[in-house]
């Protein structure tokens, strides 16, 4: 990985969204059924939030420790929207700026994912620190790099 190369080579395409209008029952599906963090909040294609994992459980506050607290969770997810709870005013990045860029809006803000969108506002994708992990996991090196390496340790 070069992190002068733009965000949209390692960004993630293939986002779930949802609508501010949509059920938190639906956030709390999304949440379960598949292994993401962050689910955007989109009106059409534009991005309207963000609705962080770490979000969806402090409105739920906490674990259910019974069938009471099940209940009330459940009843509370079906009586809010994702309006009620997403984050509104997001750092957005653009496909063409670079990953170092990124990493500077990581450090600085402790976020774990940045929405990617085009100069119209349109939801393209979303870059998180797992993407920057996998991006530099795949990154091939050569032994000739592996003993430079050495020598100047």
């Amino acid at each position: 990985m070069n992190v002068l190369d733009p965000v949209k080579s390692i960004m993630t395409t293939k986002l779930i969204t949802v609508s501010t209008g949509d059920k938190l029952t639906a956030v709390k599906e999304i949440f379960d059924n598949n292994r993401i963090h962050h689910v955007p909040v989109v009106r059409y294609k534009e991005l309207v939030g963000i609705i962080s994992k770490t979000d969806f459980m402090h409105f739920l506050r906490g674990f259910n420790r019974n069938q009471e607290d099940r209940f009330v969770n459940e009843a509370r997810m079906r009586a809010y929207n994702v309006e009620d709870i997403m984050t509104k005013g997001i750092a957005k990045l653009s496909p063409d700026d670079r990953i170092n860029v990124a990493l500077e809006v990581f450090l600085e803000n402790r976020f774990h994912a940045v929405p990617v969108v085009s100069e119209n506002g349109e939801l393209e994708g979303i870059l998180t620190t797992f993407d920057i992990i996998k991006a530099i996991a795949a990154t091939k090196v050569t032994p000739e790099e592996i003993l430079e390496s050495k020598k100047q340790h």
